[in-house]
């Protein structure tokens, strides 16, 4: 049976929109080489639960934002909305002790820690990196992670000798995107510039896209993929800009999931040095079902919060299936076969 007859013997796929031309040339592609396990993550950031998958414990991988959620950006395509689950931690007493609760108490693995810019798009982490050299060394077996922003090398060799396993950043490859939807004046060149000081170090480094960042149409996805091209990562993190969040003033228009499909097939065509995989952002229903499918016949490596019937479909296209309880960012597996953790 062929892939585009498979997704419609699948219930929630069978009256979707797929492009079976792009369906027929997916299959092709793979059988010139082997699709790897998939991986799902349900990190508890939030509540997850499918026919196919559990979520697990709110607390094994909590999100926690050292300004509550305050941000002095509040970009058009955010508006300062994915900081509102994260867990205040605006001190750094506050933030030791609420993970060492968590230790106590629940079975934390490790945590995010985030929080809003400054007009630079910059995060202030500097006074809590005390905090995380004891954390890691009371906990070593705790996996932290942090949204880096924008920094520099002495910056990033700060947050590496803190003891921060894994990067996170965006890439952004529109110098208009960054103008209009970032509010920001800062060059393109300063985000090759982060991700060339962060991959200076020994941290798992994880480059996000924002697809359909620039209102909701593709400008400057392929720019940033040649910028991530050229740097060792543990894994590239694909994430769809979410409508939902944007200013009435200033609308996103929902990206086609032609559009998405475009940008998955280039990523996995150009990033064939680690692991890629499709993060936590991205419209629902009819939509999320698309993308995920595409990600899946695609070749992804991991998917965070699956649609209904994901499993279903890579399993019926051959693909085995495991569960991580942890962020996409903690890429596991990957470079050189290091279990090491990737959002």
């Amino acid at each position: 049976m062929s892939w585009f007859d498979t997704l419609r013997e699948i219930e929630p796929f069978d009256d979707l929109p797929f492009d079976p031309t792009l369906v027929g040339a997916l299959e092709a592609a793979a059988r010139e080489r082997t699709l790897g396990p998939l991986r799902f993550y349900t990190p508890t950031f939030r509540a997850y639960a499918s026919d196919e998958l559990k979520g697990c414990g709110k607390a094994s991988f909590p999100a926690f934002s050292i300004t509550g959620g305050a941000c002095a950006l509040n970009c058009d395509h955010c508006q300062a909305k994915i900081l509102e689950p994260m867990i205040p931690a605006t001190s750094p007493a506050e933030l030791d002790r609420k993970v060492r609760d968590l230790v106590l108490v629940k079975d934390l693995r490790g945590f995010l820690l985030s929080g809003g810019s400054n007009r630079r798009n910059e995060v202030p982490y500097d006074r809590y990196y005390p905090t995380i050299e004891k954390l890691k060394r009371d906990f070593p077996q705790l996996r932290i992670a942090v949204h880096s922003a924008l920094l520099d090398e002495r910056r990033a060799k700060r947050m590496e000798d803190a003891g921060v396993d894994v990067a996170m950043m965006d890439v952004i490859g529109a110098q208009e995107t960054i103008r209009d939807v970032y509010h920001l004046d800062r060059p393109v060149a300063d985000f090759e510039a982060t991700l060339a000081a962060l991959s200076a170090t020994t941290m798992d480094v994880v480059p996000h896209i924002v697809i359909g960042l620039h209102y909701g149409r593709l400008l400057g996805e392929e720019n940033a993929l040649e910028i991530i091209s050229r740097y060792k990562v543990a894994a590239l993190i694909l994430v769809v800009v979410t409508p939902i969040y944007a200013p009435a003033h200033r609308p996103f228009a929902t990206i086609s999931t032609d559009d998405v499909a475009k940008v998955l097939v280039a990523a996995r065509q150009r990033i064939d040095h680690a692991p890629v995989q499709l993060g936590c952002v991205r419209p629902a229903g009819r939509h999320k079902l698309v993308t995920d499918a595409y990600a899946v016949m695609a070749g992804f490596d991991g998917i965070a919060y699956p649609a209904e019937g994901i499993v279903a479909l890579a399993r019926a296209i051959g693909r085995p299936v495991e569960q991580e309880h942890a962020c996409c960012s903690m890429a596991l597996d990957g470079l050189a076969g290091r279990r090491a953790c990737a959002a």
